[in-house]
């Protein structure tokens, strides 16, 4: 059966009652949106902040992603059922699917197999409609903007220094660069402007960092908008009192959202920053929530542990004060064997030469985590049906060589059943290790050091180059926000800034080509190579796949 198929079948138990059943969580501190999906209330998220214990937290990423799929989101649902059926109290934290990947390349991403989280088809489409309270608070900020200039200017903004876009949550290359205001004076002043994808949105990012309403309110002030005239003097959000009616936008947004996996564990899936163009973490709220509720909480980073444990670490849990008690570095045979130079049409054939050659993607992933984060670790291998033994065999040993356990995982085939040996590795090693989260920068290090200190100790780059232009940017941020951490926007495909170059590339230089202030998130954004923060659709999206029949019965999604 297909995922969606088996996502279909499955037996769900209304959401209400399972919260009570599992976590003691009121009925009346839930909001229900149908039987199977329900947000939970600050207030009730408030209350817990006051407990003294907190559970394990256990992240899950993954080594560089290939067209072969690694199943990180497979990965942390399977465990997380598993924790579940070896007696521990367990949550997973997942973020919620964009509608760009969905009807393009993805396709969904609620996990696969039998490790899934349900109701399937709305987690990955409209869900509980926080997407698009984001992108209207986003985009009524862009309307304030041109409002005010089209009334005056009072605040002398400058309409060639206007840093904030618009967004829509697809994938819409036509809307990269566009013109606003044509048609006359009454349509507003005519200037570039352009769309970028709702999960690259600095109101995303902010509503999976902020704690509380006041908290959201006043990042959301704080964001640069551009500059006066004088082309120095920034001007924020709050000058346009657009604060406080975004916040409005946001008042259910900012809840978690619970839901259920296929074994009725529950789950929180809440955010959805992309990890190539933004932070690539659920909401603070949802993991602080999950770590307060049950002893251990599993959450995923978007993409590979360069980009999305990267920033899990340098950003979200120095900001949030969190610190993972074990990794989950999850692989396969067959992207092994890809970064190895194999074509995906012969990913299915035994190979162990390339698997060899591969494997150094995954020695790099092993040592960044150990090494640079110092955080203990242990290798996911997620079993596919053409995985040799002697393949399987030679992962295992070339990660005990490197003195990390490797667990063949069937979570995909059996669900929490298939992945209770990764469980237990995961236990043992908490249990054996007390780590001291360390992280690849200090705050005070110079942005331009930070940059760099990313590009080489993670990417195995020689150092970074960038314009003139971008330097006296640079140069510019570091007087006024120098202390605040890096978001690198860069190809998860490889380690370099060339989606091509697969495996472990080192010697490269990386290119920043941008960088955009988001001061209300409290990170800056360096724009790597030829990176964009609004996608395209593939020449055969997914879109083309997508079907519903008259009982209301969705094909095609994935």
């Amino acid at each position: 059966m297909s995922d969606i198929e088996i996502a279909q079948r499955a037996k769900m138990q209304p959401i209400i009652q399972l919260a009570a059943e599992k976590f003691g969580i009121p009925a009346q501190d839930l909001d229900p949106y149908g039987h199977y999906k329900a947000k939970l209330s600050l207030e009730y998220v408030d209350s817990l902040s006051h407990q003294n214990s907190m559970g394990k937290l256990i992240l899950v990423t993954a080594i560089s992603p290939t067209p072969a799929g690694e199943g990180k989101t497979t990965t942390t649902v399977g465990l997380g059922d598993a924790l579940n059926r070896i007696g521990k109290k367990a949550m997973i934290c997942l973020r919620e699917p964009s509608l760009g990947p969905c009807f393009g390349m993805k396709g969904g991403a609620a996990g696969g197999g039998y490790s899934q989280v349900v109701p399937m088809e709305d987690i990955n489409l409209h869900f509980t409609g926080d997407f698009h309270a984001i992108g209207v608070a986003h985009n009524l900020l862009s309307a304030m903007i041109d409002n005010h200039i089209n009334h005056g200017n009072a605040l002398d903004i400058d309409p060639r220094r206007i840093k904030w876009k618009r967004v829509v949550d697809m994938n819409d290359r036509a809307l990269r660069q566009i013109t606003v205001g044509q048609g006359g004076p009454a349509n507003g002043y005519l200037r570039e402007d352009g769309f970028d994808i709702v999960v690259a949105s600095e109101v995303m990012a902010i509503l999976c960092l902020a704690t509380n309403r006041a908290d959201l309110k006043e990042r959301l002030g704080r964001i640069v908008i551009g500059y006066k005239s004088d082309r120095v003097t920034p001007v924020y959000a709050s000058d346009l009192k657009a604060q406080g009616a975004m916040a409005a936008l946001l008042k259910d947004a900012i809840k978690p959202n619970i839901v259920q996996t296929l074994e009725n564990n529950l789950a929180i899936v809440h955010g959805g920053p992309f990890a190539n163009i933004a932070h690539g973490c659920n909401s603070v709220t949802a993991t602080q929530t999950a770590l307060r509720l049950a002893d251990y909480a599993v959450t995923e980073a978007g993409f590979g542990a360069d980009l999305g444990a990267e920033k899990f670490i340098n950003i979200k849990c120095r900001a949030a004060k969190l610190s993972p008690s074990a990794v989950v570095l999850v692989a396969t045979v067959r992207a092994l064997k890809f970064h190895g130079g194999v074509a995906k049409d012969h990913l299915n054939q035994e190979n162990l030469d390339a698997l060899k050659v591969g494997f150094a993607n995954l020695e790099r992933h092993i040592h960044n985590v150990t090494q640079n984060y110092k955080l203990p670790c242990v290798v996911c291998l997620n079993h596919f049906t053409h995985d040799t033994d002697d393949e399987t065999a030679m992962v295992v040993a070339k990660c005990a060589e490197l003195g990390v356990k490797c667990v063949i995982s069937k979570h995909w085939a059996k669900g929490g059943e298939g992945a209770e040996e990764l469980a237990h590795s995961v236990l043992e090693l908490i249990a054996d290790e007390t780590p001291k989260l360390e992280f690849l920068y200090d705050d005070k290090l110079p942005l331009r050091d930070k940059i760099e200190t990313i590009a080489t100790r993670l990417y195995g780059a020689s150092g970074i180059v960038m314009s003139d232009k971008i330097e006296a940017e640079l140069k510019e941020l570091q007087a006024n926000y120098g202390e605040l951490p890096i978001c690198m926007a860069k190809t998860q495909m490889s380690f370099s800034t060339n989606p091509a170059t697969r495996g472990a590339p080192s010697g490269h230089t990386v290119e920043i080509s941008g960088l955009k202030l988001e001061n209300g998130a409290g990170f800056i954004v360096a724009i790597a190579g030829n990176m964009m923060t609004m996608p395209g659709l593939p020449k055969v999206p997914t879109a083309e796949k997508i079907d519903i029949d008259d009982n209301g019965v969705i094909t095609g999604l994935f």
